[in-house]
């Protein structure tokens, strides 16, 4: 690698111009990336749930469906409202209680389960199908037409308003998102570096290749908001440590070659890419653990900060010293003393009262596994979403005049009889917290023969092989009420036709329940796996990946845990996520430790001495490259208003804190109480 430092420190000039220049064709790429802000988009597709959607657009052309609540009006200025929200592009139907019966027919003539479905305390309802899926750009541009075209009376709910809205906040809050991760980056890494504008030149390099990772995500088709929203500060918090080793190596060859610059640089990026290999190949594994879900949301993130890391390797040993040795001048006058003092002392005490932090451990295991294994977790993806939003406003209001929560669809064969298709939905209507179930052979009662209802009507509820009936529930989406009734439901829909199905947010995110606790267990074995077998293989150790993965799993066991005891509620991915994320992105701390032990070890130092080097060589990057970490995700975490972004960025930064303190303090204690087993079982470690 010395050749291609060389190489690379020779053309430093050439390499920030085609730097420069490949940000072109990223910004574009990144601009025409699509994002997708649906989340039970990603269920897998082999699912009845997900099959019925393609049935929605295959055959009848519909995809989302939505809620209009019009309070306080006339009938005449409600069917105004009908006609302006049929106009609108992407609105394929909307049936109210004109699709049934002439606006001459007075409500009260209405029969009843139609009458408490439509109207209710001075207040109607109207169902609206759009043409396209509930993330499609067709159906957010319909949902924000009907808004502008309907006024404060009107209230429109559904998981297509609320993706809506979730759209509007994400995109006006991620540029937020990044500023402030650069910025308190720049204020961590100027205080605990030896210069005050280093940080910008880090932040170029790693900015530079945020960019080249988001453009390259165009060749994906899409990405998820919550891949667009965590990876680029994800990124900058994972592959800033590769920029702390590049400047430490780069001072430390400086001193070795007095006076050559270029030299010195050129070994710092051979010593760094070497280096960085190792630390970078775990942080891909955890990553790409994540591409072992069912559940794709986790495949489409693992694949972008796969690629953020290497994208980010392949910056600092390029970008990043063309950088530092272009503006040389400027970093050579604004170097200051470090504030990070000695770490001799702490190294030694630690060393001296290691029993101590193993009978923490042992201590601190017990509850954090608790904590761990009862932390609550949260599907309903509406219920943490700020309430000044127009689609919880909707919801809340839905809930509220007509005590109903989740709109669900049956999907059975157009060719069912009458008689079974009333019977199936009798026995629907009679499971508990069913509001109404609503087909053909139900509209006007059972003296009316199919062919007198509206043919429009007809052709919204019956296309091809299909027949379409609505469900409302008064439970709210994800309860274990409404996954009991999904289950009841769909017990009676197959027991009249075996090829039937119940659609919809509740039972979508009943199989997002089911399949994602399955992930977890599928990801944390994988990345468990994939990084110890690097681990014993850069170590040639059976026992030090045993000890380096059980130190970080412990750190995450109480990250995870903790808000078990704080009361808090965390959203679904973020135990699949963090554990994998903690564990790829701070093993680093470990091995960084380890590395210098074994070293210290091998050349025939006594195992407290070793312990004590090792540890005194490591505490002050690890502090480094764990505060910055923690800048990178902590102000997100306070700052969003997306729970779900918030609550991610917020454990991410707890973690980086928690990883630290465990291979600062537990990891040489565990390394003194296992240093025979490790002696015995490390290929070349000698005494």
């Amino acid at each position: 690698m010395i050749k291609v430092g060389k190489k690379i420190v020779k053309y430093r000039i050439t390499i920030l111009i085609i730097g420069i220049l490949l940000l072109i064709p990223s910004v574009l790429g990144y601009l025409k990336t699509r994002v997708n802000y649906d989340i039970l988009y990603y269920l897998p597709g082999n699912i009845d749930t997900m099959k019925g959607q393609d049935i929605l657009i295959d055959e009848f052309q519909k995809g989302a469906f939505a809620m209009e609540i019009v309070d306080g009006m006339t009938t005449k200025e409600a069917a105004d409202v009908k006609q302006k929200i049929e106009q609108v592009d992407g609105v394929a139907d909307v049936i109210w209680y004109d699709s049934i019966a002439d606006l001459s027919m007075p409500i009260s003539e209405l029969p009843d389960n139609l009458k408490d479905v439509f109207y209710k305390d001075d207040a109607t309802l109207m169902a609206i199908f759009f043409d396209d899926t509930t993330s499609a750009d067709s159906t957010m541009d319909a949902i924000k037409e009907i808004r502008s075209v309907t006024n404060e009376q009107c209230y429109l709910s559904g998981m297509s308003a609320v993706v809506t809205d979730i759209k509007n906040l994400s995109e006006k809050e991620m540029p937020i998102y990044v500023l402030i991760a650069v910025v308190l980056s720049c204020i961590v890494l100027s205080i605990f570096t030896d210069c005050w504008v280093l940080p910008i030149f880090f932040m170029l390099s790693i900015g530079m290749a945020i960019v080249y990772n988001m453009g390259s995500n165009y060749f994906l088709g899409q990405i998820s908001y919550i891949t667009k929203a965590l990876s680029a500060v994800l990124q900058l918090g994972v592959t800033m440590d590769y920029s702390i080793f590049l400047w430490h190596s780069y001072q430390e060859n400086k001193q070795r070659f007095d006076g050559d610059k270029e030299r010195a640089m050129a070994h710092a990026i051979s010593n760094t890419f070497t280096s960085v290999i190792g630390s970078s190949i775990t942080t891909v594994a955890g990553f790409i653990a994540l591409c072992f879900m069912s559940f794709t949301l986790g495949r489409d993130l693992g694949i972008v900060m796969a690629k953020g890391v290497i994208f980010g390797v392949i910056s600092c040993v390029t970008i990043l010293p063309s950088l530092l040795l272009v503006f040389d001048k400027a970093i050579e006058k604004t170097t200051h003393r470090s504030i990070i003092p000695p770490m001799e002392k702490p190294a030694k005490w630690i060393t001296k009262h290691f029993k101590v932090f193993v009978i923490v451990f042992l201590v601190v295991l017990v509850p954090a596994l608790i904590g761990y294994t009862k932390t609550d977790v949260y599907y309903n993806l509406d219920s943490t979403l700020p309430k000044y939003l127009a689609s919880i406003k909707a919801n809340d209001k839905l809930a509220d005049t007509f005590d109903m929560n989740a709109t669900d669809m049956v999907l059975v064969k157009s060719d069912m009889s009458a008689k079974d298709a009333k019977a199936m939905l009798k026995e629907i209507k009679k499971v508990k917290g069913v509001k109404f179930a609503l087909g053909l052979d139900d509209l006007l009662g059972s003296s009316i023969p199919r062919d007198i209802i509206p043919s429009e009507l007809t052709e919204t509820l019956k296309q091809g092989n299909w027949q379409l009936m609505l469900v409302q529930s008064e439970y709210k989406v994800a309860s274990d009420e409404v996954n009991e009734q999904c289950t009841t439901i769909n017990d009676i829909v197959k027991k009249y036709d075996d090829t039937g199905m119940l659609i919809g947010e509740a039972p979508c995110t009943k199989d997002l329940i089911t399949i994602t606790d399955k992930d977890f267990k599928v990801v944390s074995a994988v990345s468990i796996v994939a990084i110890f077998i690097i681990i014993a293989f850069v170590f040639k150790s059976i026992s030090l990946p045993v000890i380096l993965v059980s130190v970080i799993e412990f750190a995450i066991f109480i990250n995870l845990g903790i808000p078990y005891y704080t009361h808090t509620t965390l959203p679904f991915i973020a135990s699949i996520v963090i554990g994998t994320i903690q564990l790829g992105a701070t093993v680093d701390y470990a091995i960084l430790m380890t590395t210098r032990y074994w070293k210290e070890r091998s050349k025939g130092r006594e195992k407290k001495e070793a312990v004590r080097i090792a540890l005194g060589s490591s505490i002050s990057s690890v502090i480094v490259s764990a505060l910055g970490f923690f800048a990178a995700t902590f102000g997100v975490g306070l700052y969003s208003d997306i729970d779900m972004i918030s609550s991610l960025c917020t454990l991410m930064s707890r973690g980086a804190l928690i990883s630290m303190f465990v291979v600062i303090f537990i990891l040489p204690s565990m390394l003194m109480v296992f240093d025979k087993v490790i002696y015995k079982t490390t290929k070349k470690m000698k005494v």
